[in-house]
């Protein structure tokens, strides 16, 4: 007994330091740390044709690093320059963790189809968009039909009659009077489900259902085309797919060898949207080798000018951090898919 006690006596502050250590390395706290994350070569991810990109050079998506907070990740955080801390609501919008992985997973299926359809539009190849109906991406808390429907689900039908698009369905409810009732058709894991609840007042004063919604729609093309994306999620990737299925769909050699990053979502009509993070996606193509940077711009609105003077797109954040880490980093803006693909195909 008396061994124990020595024993104790000398390794108590050796055991208090690997407790106090683990607190530090995975004591999780309520924010996470954003940081540099990954350029991923897209030719292993996209098969056209059922055949691999084997042309040099790349291109590559950029992401941002996600990581649940500790004391150590804090630290680590104020005292990296390309590293900041944010809340939990500012990254997630205050859903829980699942339901957020399932909306971020969604976008990214949309960015894909996006993709697609684009870049088939854009080589003169066939391609058909399906809509499916509008996903379900958030539900109010003071929706009436927040006891049956769900994220991810997908409604098809309001008062019985079929949607041809989530604009569509906006003017059905919108010509209904607050207080209406409204029969809404869905679609939850398979299974086709009806619903009925009262129109409530949104904040712009329009009556409405109270949940977040966008289309869900279904590609197809006569040249088939297979996407992974890895794991990776959210709408960010989507010009960057464009490129890379534009370029194998027209056997177009726009790389020329070179090593291409970028990032921005893709609209059907081709425009270029702006994104979170877009700086520590600098960084992340600096460290993959990348000499072309495709930043996307948005011109900023006179209100926007007025109100947030210091206020920095995406292209002039890029451009600047480009300046601090890595000078030869050509960022070039881009507005929609055809400014990516003029770029590449003038300059060498």
């Amino acid at each position: 007994m008396q061994k124990i006690r020595k024993f104790f006596k000398k390794a108590w502050p050796f055991l208090v330091g690997i407790v106090v250590l683990l607190i530090l390395l995975f004591l999780p706290l309520p924010f996470y740390v954003e940081g540099p994350g990954t350029a991923d070569q897209l030719s292993p991810y996209v098969r056209v044709n059922h055949q691999k990109d084997t042309k040099k050079g790349s291109f590559r998506m950029t992401t941002v690093s996600m990581a649940q907070g500790t004391p150590a990740l804090y630290v680590y955080a104020k005292l990296m320059p390309d590293y900041e801390v944010d809340s939990a609501s500012e990254v997630t919008g205050k859903q829980d963790n699942a339901t957020y992985n399932k909306v971020q997973t969604f976008y990214m299926k949309s960015a894909v189809n996006q993709a697609i359809y684009v870049a088939y539009k854009k080589a003169n190849k066939a391609v058909k968009v399906h809509f499916k109906g509008i996903y379900v991406l958030e539900v109010e808390k003071n929706s009436q039909f927040k006891k049956a429907l769900k994220v991810g689900d997908t409604i098809t039908k309001v008062n019985g009659q079929r949607l041809i698009s989530a604009e569509d369905a906006m003017k059905k409810i919108s010509s209904q009077k607050v207080g209406s009732k409204l029969t809404i058709t869905y679609q939850h894991n398979g299974k086709t489900k009806t619903t009925s609840g009262k129109l409530i007042r949104l904040s712009t004063g329009k009556p409405g259902i109270g949940i977040g919604l966008t289309d869900n729609n279904k590609v197809t093309t006569k040249i088939p085309v297979s996407i992974n994306s890895h794991g990776v999620e959210g709408p960010s990737a989507g010009l960057m797919f464009t490129l890379q299925i534009y370029s194998q769909l027209t056997q177009e050699n726009l790389r020329k060898g070179r090593n291409i990053a970028g990032t921005g979502t893709i609209a059907t009509d081709g425009m270029v949207g702006e994104i979170g993070g877009i700086d520590k996606k600098i960084v992340a193509a600096k460290k993959a080798g990348a000499t072309i940077f495709f930043a996307p711009y948005i011109k900023p609105t006179k209100l926007i000018e007025k109100y947030e003077p210091d206020h920095l797109t995406n292209y002039q954040l890029a451009k600047k951090t480009a300046k601090r880490v890595a000078p030869n980093l050509k960022v070039v803006p881009v507005q929609n898919f055809s400014d990516a693909v003029k770029y590449l195909q003038t300059h060498n």
